[in-house]
């Protein structure tokens, strides 16, 4: 199993991902998770879609809450075929509770609490943790990933503008250290 150390930070402290580092022009990695009604999900469901897909550790902390928050805002002014997914290894009641309370009604919410499935083929699994980092990746409707950010210190929010600039444009770029639904999508 691949070991990357200096990806990423808590609180001040390096911490190490496990899985394979994944890069712009890469085939985006198959995975299975499960949405909000513990249905199976997989990339394949989205083929054909611009997929901004943003690994959070938990929906509880106010800075995922936050981030979460932002992009379903901003999935408004994205066109039909880009969609946002949220994935992190809070249960599927916790994240449907989250959609619940705060309104959310954009993002797709999905749980790898099963086996770490998402975690390990995309590599944000925390080794120290057992947490997903704060890491987006663009994947294009080809499922060719086509962005790449990994937030540098996981207590912080990502870069928004970056990573909506580069879905509107579908810029190729890599930004590294630096029904299932909440609702109607």
């Amino acid at each position: 199993m691949e070991e990357r150390t200096q990806v990423t930070q808590f609180k001040g402290n390096p911490v190490s991902l496990l899985g394979p580092e994944l890069k712009v022009g890469d085939k985006a990695p198959d995975f299975l998770v499960v949405d909000t009604d513990l249905n199976p999900v997989t990339l394949k469901d989205f083929h054909g879609k611009t997929k901004i897909i943003c690994t959070v550790p938990s929906l509880d902390t106010p800075v995922c809450d936050t981030e979460a928050k932002k992009f379903n805002d901003e999935a408004i002014k994205l066109d039909d075929k880009t969609m946002v997914l949220v994935v992190s290894l809070d249960l599927p009641f916790a994240q449907k509770r989250w959609c619940a309370n705060t309104g959310a009604d954009r993002l797709k919410l999905l749980s790898d609490y099963q086996d770490c499935n998402f975690a390990m083929a995309y590599g944000v699994l925390i080794k120290e943790l057992k947490l997903l980092s704060r890491s987006i990746f663009i994947v294009d409707a080809d499922d060719t990933i086509r962005y790449v950010q990994h937030v540098p210190e996981i207590t912080q929010e990502p870069d928004y503008a970056a990573v909506l600039d580069a879905a509107k444009n579908d810029i190729v770029t890599s930004q590294v250290p630096g029904d299932g639904f909440c609702g109607a999508y």
